[in-house]
């Protein structure tokens, strides 16, 4: 009975859960976005993100694929708390689709040419296009349903009545 009650009374800490979730989100789109990359799927390369902070050459090596990936978690982990802040209170993995989306268009369609780290949208091919699209996709839909089924997953934390 002592412990029913501690379990009821404890509740998660959100900040450390969000960074939890976007830790795993960018590990698991991280190591998919190499995967897809070493099979030719996108032209982008994983350490896309690391672009502004290092060398090309370094970052097509595989020293540089594992920091992209790094980069990709610790892009997720803000992103992750971000979300919890902007949309956590939404259910549902609607939320979670439209912001791996905006966070797209953010990025591969906007940021990322004008910083002149990949080529623009008409010049980097469909292919590469729907692949990150599906990237992205995925990676919000991951941190957005992951954070929803927390915090709005109420049904564990009733007390069991017993008639």
């Amino acid at each position: 009975m002592q412990a029913r009650k501690k379990k009821q009374a404890e509740r998660t800490n959100p900040w450390l859960y969000c960074l939890e979730i976007g830790f795993f989100a960018g590990l698991i789109w991280g190591l998919l976005h190499w995967m897809l990359y070493s099979l030719s799927f996108t032209k982008i390369i994983p350490g896309y993100l690391a672009e502004p902070f290092f060398r090309r050459t370094f970052l097509v090596t595989y020293w540089g694929h594992a920091m992209g990936i790094m980069m990709y978690v610790g892009f997720s982990a803000v992103a992750a708390l971000l979300y919890y802040l902007l949309l956590g209170r939404f259910k549902g993995p609607w939320p979670g689709l439209i912001y791996g989306g905006a966070w797209y268009g953010a990025v591969i369609i906007i940021g990322a040419p004008a910083l002149k780290i990949i080529g623009a949208p008409n010049v980097i091919g469909w292919n590469t296009l729907a692949t990150m699209l599906c990237i992205f996709l995925l990676w919000g839909l991951f941190i957005g349903y992951s954070i929803a089924f927390e915090y709005h997953n109420e049904a564990g934390r009733e007390p069991i009545t017993v008639h």
